[in-house]
């Protein structure tokens, strides 16, 4: 055999046991998939990623109507997707959604964990109410999920778990205080969970984006001067330097729970704000306290909260906004949501 042929053999063997490790590094594609807040924002577009990948695709939301809209624009293409009510707070409720799921699929191989809530204010009109809708959004939500989808992984000996926190739950960030505290409480919850189960075969990710463009702005709640904090946060929102478009947001964090990664923390740029934190946490502080000196005072109105699309102005929506307002029209942003009753912190 000519050097050449043996070359090329070597070559094409070396390339077939790459790729049987990445194989094996990354196990089996997602079959069967639970997104939690799927019906708009960040979770359709995850759907919809799965979807695409070949997947059998359950969502839940609290509005039946909302899911409604949401089944349309995703059964597209032609593979039918799960659609069910659900608050996710609510345990008996969690119980009986990922029963419906696994008699529906025969079993659950993949769990995200992408249903929240969001308040924008100054502490001072931030109430305990707030803390615990955010905490129970964020913290119990996954752990009721978490603990009725474990059986089956265990006894499989297989799944993933995916956890949407955000760069809030890495970074203390000013006129966020119940999501910034909700979203550390699950990061940490989250990576911990990851260590205890290594080695059952079941991969923990913790996912930790910074601002996506999917329109949820409108439906956020904006308290204290409740417009110009609407105007900064969406303005922020859409601007493609600070924010993620939704669609690549979902790819990246689809590919990191295939791949069993870790944790994902995204854009790139973020890294390393959270690394300088790690490291000298007293001065991205004071970054973030000159940071919150730009951000609008308290006007001593109360506590009560006006969604977005009640906190309209000149600033938003305009041109500034276009971005965004053209990814609420995309990810079922548009039309508002159910209103919720804040769950029982004592349930």
């Amino acid at each position: 055999m000519k050097k050449r042929d043996v070359a090329l053999t070597a070559a094409v063997a070396g390339a077939a046991l790459g790729y049987a490790a990445l194989r094996a590094r990354r196990g089996a594609p997602s079959r069967t998939v639970l997104v939690t807040g799927g019906s708009r924002g960040l979770g359709l577009c995850i759907a919809r990623e799965y979807l695409a990948r070949g997947a059998r695709v359950a969502i839940c939301a609290r509005d039946p109507a909302e899911l409604e809209r949401a089944k349309d624009l995703l059964d597209g293409d032609g593979r039918p997707i799960l659609a069910i009510p659900c608050n996710v707070a609510d345990p008996a409720q969690v119980a009986e959604l990922v029963a419906m799921v696994e008699q529906h699929f025969g079993y659950l191989d993949t769990l995200v964990n992408n249903a929240g809530v969001i308040q924008v204010g100054p502490v001072e009109h931030m109430t305990a109410d707030d803390y615990r809708a955010a905490l129970y959004a964020h913290l119990f939500a996954p752990l009721y999920l978490t603990e009725a989808v474990l059986p089956g992984m265990r006894a499989r000996r297989r799944g993933r778990i995916v956890n949407v926190s955000s760069i809030a739950g890495l970074l203390p960030l000013p006129h966020m205080l119940p999501y910034t505290a909700s979203k550390f409480a699950l990061a940490g919850w989250s990576q911990g969970l990851r260590a205890e189960l290594a080695g059952t075969g079941i991969r923990v990710t913790t996912v930790c984006p910074a601002l996506i463009r999917t329109g949820s702005a409108r439906n956020a709640e904006f308290k204290g001067r409740h417009r110009a904090e609407y105007a900064w946060f969406s303005i922020s929102d859409s601007l493609p330097l600070l924010s993620i478009n939704a669609g690549r947001a979902a790819r990246r964090i689809v590919r990191a729970a295939e791949h069993g990664q870790a944790r994902l923390v995204m854009p790139a740029y973020v890294r390393v704000p959270v690394a300088l934190y790690g490291l000298w946490p007293g001065l991205v502080s004071w970054a973030l306290s000159a940071a919150d000196r730009l951000l609008p005072e308290p006007d001593g109105a109360g506590a009560e909260g006006r969604l977005g699309r009640e906190s309209t102005s000149a600033w938003s929506p305009s041109w500034l906004t276009a971005l965004d307002e053209r990814a609420a029209r995309a990810n079922n942003e548009e039309i508002g949501p159910f209103a919720p009753t804040r769950p029982d912190p004592l349930r």
